[in-house]
């Protein structure tokens, strides 16, 4: 595993059963974000601890979630955290440039956000949005990137439209495709989503009393560890894949992938725990 710089405002905690829980931790400020794009802003730091959760063979699944009431409040608008877009700041990923005014913006809401959502999307192993409380803008934008997101009573997604912006970082492009247009609209243009009509609508995969949400994750993680890795990062890469993809560019990657799993390794040690009655021990080839 690469070595990580940890802060106190992101915890980054492995437990030994193979779930890494990565944590918001300003519980004061509902988990607000500290920084922009810069590499120990939050965000940055969210996407180096996916990297290497993800390269960790120990880490089966990946739980993003927050200390306290809060999920993620996204900016800290309150606070002197974020800063002013200023035009010749170097974010995280570009080469030293000089620039202004609008494309200073552009540049700092593409490099400096949008690209590091990505880390979250882009991650091998499943990722659990556990959302314990409010998630807000771009905290919003990253309980979407995650391949699954478990909710409570507690739950509320809130846009950016308090702070004047759009839902962006990629917030738009999954709430379409989890809750459909109209809803999606709805919600664009109204900016509140409460976690039973979250669920309602897909955005969450399941609603559970709020001191349950803990145990009901970590059952799911536990469902999600029975299964052969290779299995589970195959059929995650496919998935995804298969939202913007035809029936027949989804069936020439499944009818490829399968051959090749079906000599894994992992395949193997599942027929074998099978016939011998026993747990399968997987190796994650």
């Amino acid at each position: 595993m690469q070595q990580l710089e940890l802060v106190p405002y992101l915890l980054f905690e492995k437990e030994d059963n193979g779930i890494l829980w990565i944590k918001f931790n300003r519980p004061e400020k509902l988990n607000a974000a500290i920084g922009g794009a810069e590499r120990t802003g939050t965000l940055a730091k969210v996407g180096e601890y996916m990297r290497a959760g993800d390269d960790d063979p120990d880490v089966k699944v990946i739980v993003l979630t927050g200390v306290g009431r809060g999920f993620c409040a996204g900016a800290d608008v309150r606070g002197s955290d974020l800063g002013d877009f200023e035009p010749n700041d170097n974010y995280l990923g570009n080469a030293p440039y000089e620039a202004g005014g609008l494309d200073a913006t552009r540049q700092r809401f593409y490099c400096g956000l949008t690209k590091l959502m990505r880390d979250i999307s882009y991650v091998r192993k499943p990722t659990v949005a556990m959302v314990n409380g409010v998630a807000a803008g771009f905290g919003m934008d990253m309980a979407l990137q995650c391949d699954i997101r478990y909710g409570s009573e507690k739950t509320r997604f809130i846009a950016y439209q308090q702070v004047g912006q759009i839902i962006e970082n990629g917030g738009a492009y999954h709430l379409t495709r989890l809750a459909g247009l109209g809803r999606a609209l709805e919600f664009s243009f109204t900016g509140h989503l409460d976690g039973p009509t979250a669920a309602e609508w897909g955005v969450l995969n399941r609603i559970v009393p709020s001191d349950e949400l803990e145990d009901e994750v970590r059952a799911l993680c536990a469902r999600i560890m029975r299964n052969p890795p290779l299995v589970t990062w195959i059929n995650k890469r496919v998935i995804r894949a298969a939202m913007d993809s035809t029936l027949e560019t989804t069936s020439v990657l499944t009818s490829n992938a399968s051959p090749i799993l079906a000599t894994s390794e992992d395949a193997e040690e599942a027929r074998a725990a099978l016939r011998e009655r026993r747990e399968p021990d997987f190796a994650g080839r």
